[in-house]
């Protein structure tokens, strides 16, 4: 066992998700979501979320995702929904956002408002985003661990 300071985890840079074809995950993903292409190349794509990515790598080798998901935070979770029901991809039963994309990625769709994780607001604000805000339910959580914003 190593003795001293442990660090402190304080989030994602970014998620790693394998896809069959970088092309069309970018169409399929696209034709779901707004969002910044920052690179790609035949084998790879990294999509921004401001201060974070996806990272789509070609070549997906394990089975559909079942309980294992990625919660992608978005700020109108509706519009996705509605997105989804227009592209006819199924939506998963339960009582969260989740579908599978064409390579048995699952993702649940988060909406930002309703949730503790938040943007700094100069990301926001470089994002365009800066009139999204959180609910009362989202600020009291973040109150109670010492959180809230200013």
């Amino acid at each position: 066992m190593t003795e001293g300071r442990k660090a402190r985890a304080v989030g994602f840079n970014h998620v790693a998700l394998e896809v069959g074809d970088i092309d069309e995950a970018l169409a399929f993903y696209g034709r779901l979501l707004d969002f910044e292409l920052r690179s790609k190349s035949d084998t790879a794509a990294f999509i921004g979320l401001g201060d974070q990515f996806i990272n789509f790598s070609k070549g997906r080798r394990q089975a559909p995702d079942d309980a294992r998901h990625l919660g992608l935070v978005v700020d109108d979770k509706e519009a996705v929904r509605a997105r989804l029901e227009a592209l006819g991809v199924e939506i998963l039963p339960g009582r969260f956002l989740d579908f599978l994309d064409p390579w048995g990625n699952r993702i649940e769709i988060v909406g930002y408002q309703n949730i503790q994780f938040t943007k700094a607001p100069h990301v926001l604000r470089g994002m365009g985003l800066a009139h999204l805000e959180k609910s009362q339910a989202a600020l009291d959580e973040l109150a109670e661990r010492g959180m809230a914003p200013d």
